[in-house]
């Protein structure tokens, strides 16, 4: 019930009808297969086993008839469920709850647009090394296939608009190849906010070709000099880039599109240089281009949320295909949590950014067996008391929060396995 405002019964029928080819009405039809898909990557436990006993119980609270304990029938369920079906459901879900943003979670009116890349670790088996190779460097079977992601997420409300992956390494497996993949996700008038990975001249000039503009940190490889350019203010002027060589990726004919400079805006505050097309000091001040980018911070909140509260950081699945599948429930789930955030927040008259996401995790695995019990005209009731409840977990003000990148606990003196586990035995 949490979710359905944004995944309606009718609403999730109608795109299994669109994306499912006929199916048999057994146990695990499409809808419930992605309801326990869901279910078991917002559980603790994360197993299949622990997802089918949730059915189970279910099925048994309804009065229907008991299934089977045994995990084959959901994990064949899931293979036959589409991976267009995950994605279309991600895209959708994480655009709605964009467009439904209140004027409020704004940024001077704009919408502003978060893009960031992680990787994600998975079980060593030969169909997973062969799609998603591990690290050159480790010896051949000790190490772990990773998959590299980037995704766009939305500044006012935290959810995922877009997101692409490939192989760690490779040709066209880079950061930058895998966000041209996705930039249709961004429209004109959108501002792109990044690290200074991003800070290319043709991919800034791909985006104004779109009318998005950006704020990104600038590039260790460009030396600013605040003599030079037209001032703007202290620390703060207008410059022209100039189009460099044409790269490997690039063809002939999308070289002769980009533009021969680009104007740049460049300002220096809190240590960092940060390029922008927002060009003009009127409409946009130094600080307010500042503060701005002090929010890039929020992506990495987010993908931590995703890899740490969610577990996405190391994957269970054994095959190329269903770690396809297992990153977009993921990210679907992300989404749907995300949304009882930004309903929360709405109600109370709070941004969504305030609200702790692990909190909200919490309580929904708190009141889940309790919204299925209840009477559904004590539903609503209940459902504002859990709104009431993710809005008082808070996540606190903590501006240029610095820590050390260390644990305390030590792990367990185990000895380092440095051969193939079915070689040490």
């Amino acid at each position: 019930m949490p979710f359905s405002d944004i995944l309606s019964t009718p609403y999730i029928c109608k795109v299994v009808e669109e994306e499912t080819p006929k199916f048999r009405n057994r146990v695990f039809t499409p809808i419930v297969t992605l309801q326990t898909f869901i279910s078991q990557v917002l559980s603790q436990d994360h197993s299949c086993r622990d997802a089918v006993a949730r059915v189970l119980a279910d099925r048994i609270a309804q009065d229907k008839k008991p299934c089977s304990g045994d995990t084959s029938p959901y994990c064949r369920a899931r293979m036959r469920l589409p991976e267009k079906l995950i994605m279309r459901l991600l895209r959708e879900t994480g655009r709605n709850l964009h467009n439904q943003s209140e004027e409020g979670w704004k940024w001077k009116g704009r919408s502003v647009k978060l893009v960031d890349g992680t990787t994600i670790s998975m079980p060593d088996t030969p169909e997973n090394q062969d799609a998603f190779p591990q690290v050159p460097s480790q010896k051949e079977g000790l190490g772990f296939p990773i998959v590299r992601l980037v995704a766009i997420i939305s500044l006012s409300c935290g959810s995922v608009l877009d997101y692409a992956f490939g192989p760690y390494q490779g040709k066209e497996t880079g950061e930058h190849a895998l966000l041209r993949q996705i930039v249709d996700s961004l429209v004109t008038g959108d501002i792109l906010l990044g690290d200074r990975y991003y800070c290319s001249y043709f991919l800034i000039a791909m985006l104004q070709q779109k009318g998005v503009d950006v704020v990104f940190q600038l590039h260790a490889r460009r030396k600013p000099d605040f003599r030079r350019g037209i001032r703007l203010g202290p620390r703060d002027h207008l410059v022209y880039w100039s189009k460099p060589a044409r790269p490997e990726w690039m063809d002939e004919t999308t070289y002769n599109t980009m533009p021969d400079t680009l104007a740049i805006r460049e300002i220096k505050a809190g240590g960092k240089v940060i390029s922008s097309t927002l060009l003009d000091p009127k409409k946009v001040t130094k600080k307010e281009l500042a503060d701005l980018y002090v929010k890039r911070w929020l992506i990495e909140v987010d993908l931590r949320s995703i890899k740490d509260t969610l577990q996405m950081d190391v994957l269970r699945c054994k095959t190329p295909e269903m770690i396809r599948k297992e990153i977009g429930v993921h990210l679907l789930a992300y989404n749907l949590i995300r949304t009882v955030i930004a309903q929360s927040a709405s109600l109370f008259g709070i941004l969504p950014r305030e609200i702790s996401f692990k909190g909200t995790v919490q309580t929904l695995e708190a009141f889940r067996d309790k919204i299925f019990l209840m009477a559904k005209k004590k539903l609503p009731g209940l459902y504002r008391v859990l709104l009431k409840a993710v809005a008082e977990y808070r996540v606190g003000n903590r501006p240029g929060r610095s820590e050390p990148r260390a644990v305390k606990r030590r792990p367990k003196a185990y000895p380092r396995l440095t051969v193939p586990r079915r070689q040490a035995v």
